[in-house]
């Protein structure tokens, strides 16, 4: 049976939010929200990642370079190398790793 979900139009813009959609052995899933001025701090992913953006414009900060996103750009990032994200405007994003 398939299930159709709303859980990344209904996550709201509160700070940071994380919601895993997907979590099996071959892959991870996140939608992430942040609100306008929010940063979700500095860490490292424990697999090579991509960020999809959705929405909203942010800046990815890793290895001493910033990179600004807007919906519709992807980004590959390689595990274990320390980065942050800022955001300048309500902003949804997926990780997929």
């Amino acid at each position: 049976m398939y299930h159709v979900k709303n859980t990344i139009k209904s996550q709201g813009f509160d700070a940071l939010q994380i919601q895993k959609l997907v979590k099996n052995d071959a892959l991870e899933i996140l939608s992430i929200s942040l609100e306008k001025g929010a940063i979700f701090p500095e860490h490292t992913s424990p697999t090579d990642a991509n960020l999809i953006m959705l929405e909203g414009a942010i800046v990815f900060h890793i290895n001493g370079e910033d990179y600004s996103m807007e919906a519709m750009e992807h980004l590959s990032f390689a595990k274990e190398e320390k980065h942050w994200v800022e955001a300048f405007k309500d902003s949804k994003f997926l990780i997929v790793r």
